[in-house]
């Protein structure tokens, strides 16, 4: 039963998700940008119900840009989950672009896209996000550049908190966590690190008990003076500090 049970909830998830490629094809050139931050944030938090992943949020997200969000990484749920808490652009990877279903969600949601291996895209990637967040945007990075199991988290590179002090903008440190929602016990179905195929981890979530998805939000701070190592290594501890209190 809980195969057939997970099979039912893969295919009303793939259903969302070619829904919601119909509806970037056909309606978002017509939309404004609220509109589509709007309908992006209803897709995230209709895709986490049909899984039966329940969002718990923490705190409270930024109401307007210019911001910089940046999270702990654990799962490709993870943007999902932003998403449905808070509507954001988010830096990704750039073969992400180009994958099945996926890249065209994620384009279609405003990311933008670096070349994780170039040092030079990294500063066109700062230059893009400062350009952004001055237009009004809230960006999103996920510092440890992959994914941790959430029990502890790697260490910040800094490259890109610089886009903030650039824009001269805010940024919001975010936790993110994930709970059985039966024992309130962390659950690490979701996670996507080493060895997991993301097949794996999608049917690891998918079979397991129901599941807590936390974000945490805290207060929004500025440089004051510091430079983005020291801004990331402070950020890093404030993430730690949300991630045990919720």
């Amino acid at each position: 039963m809980k195969s057939l049970r997970a099979i039912w909830k893969l295919l009303r998830g793939l259903w969302h998700v070619v829904m919601g490629m119909w509806w970037i094809y056909a309606h978002f050139p017509q939309l404004s940008a609220e509109q589509r931050e709007m309908r992006v944030q209803a897709w995230a938090l209709q895709f986490l119900a049909l899984w039966d992943i329940h969002l718990k949020v923490l705190g409270q997200p930024v109401l307007n840009g210019p911001a910089l969000m940046v999270a702990n990484h654990i799962s490709w749920l993870d943007i999902s989950v932003i998403h449905a808490a808070r509507h954001c652009r988010f830096v990704a990877k750039s073969d992400i672009r180009h994958w099945p279903l996926i890249g065209t969600l994620a384009t279609g949601s405003g990311s933008l896209y670096i070349e994780r291996t170039s040092r030079k895209d990294a500063l066109r990637m700062v230059k893009d996000m400062a350009d952004a967040m001055k237009d009004g945007d809230v960006v999103a990075v996920f510092p440890e550049g992959t994914t941790s199991d959430g029990r502890d988290l790697l260490p910040f590179h800094a490259n890109l908190i610089q886009s903030a002090i650039q824009a001269d903008a805010p940024v919001q440190p975010m936790s993110l966590k994930f709970i059985d929602a039966a024992s309130g016990q962390p659950s690490y179905a979701p996670c996507y690190i080493g060895d997991d195929t993301l097949v794996g981890s999608m049917w690891r979530t998918l079979t397991a008990s129901r599941i807590e998805a936390v974000v945490h939000f805290g207060e929004p701070q500025t440089a004051d003076g510091r430079d983005r190592r020291a801004w990331a290594h402070d950020l890093r501890q404030d993430i730690i500090r949300l991630r045990d209190a919720s």
